[in-house]
């Protein structure tokens, strides 16, 4: 497997992966509404700027995109594997990646963790630091956990 910068052509197959992954694993964890909000968060012109941006990447297993990752400044803004991938390893391979890209101009590493993925992060170090609730339609609220990561001692 390798982890490559995101090019234009493959909008597509990352727009794919985002929605896969989000309408299979959020509904275990989340109203309806939840799942429609993230869906709509990561349309095609969303993945195009972070794909402009130069810091989403792809983790590719053979000829297939599998996963996908994206950071801005020392943020870890979003991290997806197909469902029929989870549990390899991918998400550590595409957060390897991410990390290391981050160590390069940042000590510490920030995420928000969805409730499904809070325990990937906790195993990889990181320690919640915060609590976020964002308001959505119908008196649905969106929980989830900030979390952190020292990447260099001082």
């Amino acid at each position: 497997m390798k982890y490559l910068t995101a090019t234009v052509e493959m909008v597509d197959t990352i727009h794919h992966i985002l929605h896969t992954t989000i309408r299979t694993v959020y509904p275990k964890y989340y109203p309806k509404e939840v799942t429609d909000f993230f869906c709509q968060h990561h349309s095609r012109e969303h993945i195009l700027e972070g794909i402009a941006s130069g810091k989403m990447g792809v983790l590719i297993d053979g000829d297939s995109i599998v996963g996908t990752g994206c950071y801005d400044g020392n943020h870890i803004t979003g991290v997806y594997v197909l469902p029929d991938y989870q549990g390899q390893g991918c998400g550590s391979k595409i957060m390897d990646s991410l990390e290391m890209e981050v160590s390069k101009k940042y000590d510490t590493v920030l995420l928000e963790a969805s409730l499904s993925a809070v325990c990937l992060y906790e195993h990889r170090g990181y320690q919640t630091i915060g609590h976020g609730i964002y308001a959505l339609e119908n008196d649905v609220k969106l929980v989830y956990e900030i979390m952190e990561k020292k990447l260099k001692m001082n």
